[in-house]
């Protein structure tokens, strides 16, 4: 496990939970909270859905790089990255680097339960969702897992207990709050 930084970043596929469990890890460990996909639209001015339309995928992808390569920089954070951070070797190498890799998984139809209601899901607008959120899972779930150092299935459980599971895991391989 390489964290010279002290950091602890999320990663996993949209609506695994990576934004709600890092905001209450933040604040459980007394560290500042970041996330990629606010760090654009705060940068940028303009939705995802939006950066999307404009400069396409590989425009937004291009934000996110540098936002990643920006953050994995500082020390002691809590970082939720978006759930495609991952298709980059360059932020996969970033992630892998500099924190602890927590890959918060959920199957593709407990994730559709979350997230079918989101119009602010830019990769979830086809006529099937469903279908696009399992090729994203077989797609993503082998690059999650490359870099992870620890695998968390979100499933039903309460996102408390999850919380408090993950702070005794920190506090194991002596990741302090801050």
């Amino acid at each position: 496990m390489h964290n010279q930084n002290n950091n602890i970043f999320l990663v996993g596929l949209m609506g695994s939970g990576k934004t709600t469990v890092g905001k209450l890890l933040s604040k459980q460990l007394r560290r500042p909270f970041y996330d990629t996909d606010h760090e654009i639209v705060r940068r940028t001015g303009v939705s995802i859905p939006m950066i999307f339309e404009v400069e396409g995928e590989s425009g937004f992808r291009k934000r996110e790089e540098q936002i990643i390569a920006e953050l994995t920089q500082l020390t002691g954070v809590v970082l939720a990255t978006g759930g495609g951070a991952i298709l980059s070797s360059l932020n996969r190498e970033h992630l892998k680097q500099h924190g602890v890799v927590i890959y918060l998984r959920g199957t593709a139809d407990e994730l559709w339960q979350r997230t079918r209601h989101d119009r602010n899901r830019p990769l979830l607008q086809t006529q099937d969702p469903k279908a696009r959120l399992r090729e994203l899972y077989a797609q993503r779930d082998p690059l999650y897992r490359e870099i992870a150092d620890v695998i968390v299935d979100t499933g039903r459980q309460n996102v408390n207990i999850l919380v408090h599971h993950l702070v005794q895991y920190l506090a194991a391989k002596s990741i302090p709050a801050e």
